[in-house]
C-alpha cells in the first residue's frame, strides 16, 4: 500500500478482529487497523466507503455524512475547542496536564482556570438516529469507573458526537444501564457536556453546537423493562415437539422477539441459559443455536407485537406460531440467510426502536 500521508477511500468489507478490517481498493483486498473498539453495527456495513490512511481507518460515510472512527484523535478534537474557548463552560481552562493520572486511573485532562483545577475526560460518541446520539455502543465498565473517579475529584465528561445531525444526547441505558444509571445519578455532580461536530472529506472538524439531554426520557423509559431480540445461527437442520406440536427449522441465522414488563435483564440472562426448566417456544430452540446475542429493548409500553410485524416484513421467513400464541402475530421467530448484524435493514429497525422512538417522545415528556 506503501505510506501515502493522504487519506483514501476504500469499500469495506469486513471486520475480523476488535480492531482489524478488511477493505477493498482497486480490486484488491487489504487489511486495515481500526483503532475503535465500540460494536459499530451501524456504521460498519458492507461497501461503505472508508477513509484511511495507510492502513489505518480515520471515517466512514453514513448517509453521505462523514464519521470519524478514530478514538486516539478525539482528545485533539476537545483540546481544539478547549484552547478555542468553543464549550461555553470550559470559557477560560487551559489544559495543565494530559492522560492525568488520578489513583489507578488516567484521565485525559487536567484544566486549570486561575488555580482551580479540573480533571475532565472525554469520549467519543458515533452512535446516532436522525437528531439523538447515544452513548456508549458497547459494555465500558471503564467508563463507568472514570464517572465515580470525576465525582470524588469534582470533574467532568465531554461527549464528543461524530456528526452534525444530533440535537440531543442521552447515555445508552439500552446497552450500559449501568453506566447510564451512574451518569444519571452524578448529573448534578459532575460536569456533563455534549457537543456534535461535522467532518469534512480532508477529515477536518468544525464545531456545530452543544446537545441538549433530556433527562426526562431516560427517568421514564429506563427502567429494566420492555422488549428484546435474540439472534442465533442454526447450523443444522432441526425438528423440534413443543406442547404436542412439531415445528421445522431450517439451516440459518433466526431472530425471536419478546418482551418482560418486569426484569427484562432476567429474562435475557435466563433464555440464554442452556439448562434450565423448559417453559417459553424459545427455550427449546436455544440449546441448538450457536453465535447467540441480545438486543434489549427498554420501553415503558410493551412494544414486541410493533417489533415483530416489522421483523415479518425484511425476514426471508417466520416459523408460524412460534412464541405467539398470546397475541395476533403469524409469528415471533424470523429467519434470515444471512447475520441480521451484518443487514442495513435490521440495524434500522433496531435505531428504529432504541433511538427514534426516544426522539418521539421528547416533545411529550
Amino acid at each position: 500500500m506503501g505510506r501515502s500521508k493522504k487519506f483514501f477511500k476504500a469499500k469495506f468489507l469486513e471486520r475480523i478482529k476488535r480492531f482489524t478490517v478488511l477493505f477493498e481498493k482497486k480490486g484488491k483486498v487489504f487489511k486495515g487497523y481500526l483503532p475503535n473498539p465500540g460494536r459499530l453495527w451501524e456504521l460498519l456495513l458492507l461497501g461503505r466507503n472508508l477513509y484511511l490512511k495507510e492502513n489505518k481507518v480515520w471515517a466512514v460515510e453514513r448517509d453521505g455524512e462523514i464519521i470519524s472512527l478514530n478514538t486516539q484523535y478525539t482528545n485533539k478534537v476537545a483540546e481544539k475547542l478547549i484552547n478555542e474557548n468553543i464549550v461555553e463552560e470550559l470559557k477560560g481552562y487551559k489544559i495543565e496536564k494530559k492522560e492525568y493520572k488520578i489513583k489507578r486511573h488516567r484521565i485525559d485532562f487536567l484544566l486549570n482556570k486561575n488555580g482551580k483545577k479540573f480533571p475532565l475526560e472525554v469520549k467519543s460518541c458515533t452512535l446516532f438516529s436522525s437528531s439523538l446520539a447515544m452513548f456508549p455502543d458497547a459494555i465500558t465498565e471503564r467508563g463507568r469507573k472514570h464517572l465515580e473517579v470525576l465525582k470524588e475529584y469534582r470533574g467532568g465528561v465531554l461527549f464528543i458526537v461524530n456528526s452534525s445531525k444530533p440535537k440531543y444526547f442521552l447515555p445508552d441505558f439500552h446497552t450500559d444501564p449501568e453506566f447510564s444509571e451512574t451518569l444519571y445519578n452524578l448529573r448534578k455532580s459532575i460536569f456533563i457536556k455534549a457537543v456534535s461536530v461535522k467532518w469534512e472529506s480532508d477529515l477536518k472538524f468544525k464545531f456545530v453546537r452543544e446537545l441538549e439531554i433530556p433527562w426526562k426520557i431516560y427517568e421514564v423509559e429506563a427502567r429494566d423493562k420492555g422488549s428484546y431480540l435474540i439472534i442465533g445461527f442454526l447450523k443444522k437442520c432441526l425438528n423440534l415437539k413443543i406442547s404436542k406440536k412439531y415445528y421445522s427449522f431450517e439451516s440459518g441465522w433466526y431472530i425471536y422477539v419478546g418482551s418482560a414488563m418486569n426484569s427484562l435483564k432476567k429474562r435475557i440472562e435466563r433464555h440464554l441459559m442452556v439448562k434450565k426448566k423448559l417453559k417459553w417456544h424459545i427455550d427449546y430452540l436455544i440449546p441448538h443455536l450457536e453465535m447467540k446475542k441480545s438486543i434489549p429493548i427498554q420501553s415503558s409500553e410493551k412494544i414486541e407485537c410493533e417489533i415483530s410485524r416489522d421483523l415479518e416484513k425484511i425476514s426471508y421467513g417466520f416459523i408460524n406460531g412460534f412464541g405467539s400464541s398470546d397475541c395476533k402475530c403469524h409469528s415471533h421467530l424470523y429467519f434470515m440467510e444471512n447475520n441480521p448484524l451484518k443487514d442495513e435493514k435490521f440495524i434500522g429497525l433496531v435505531l428504529k426502536y432504541r433511538i427514534e422512538r426516544l426522539i418521539s417522545l421528547i416533545n411529550i415528556y
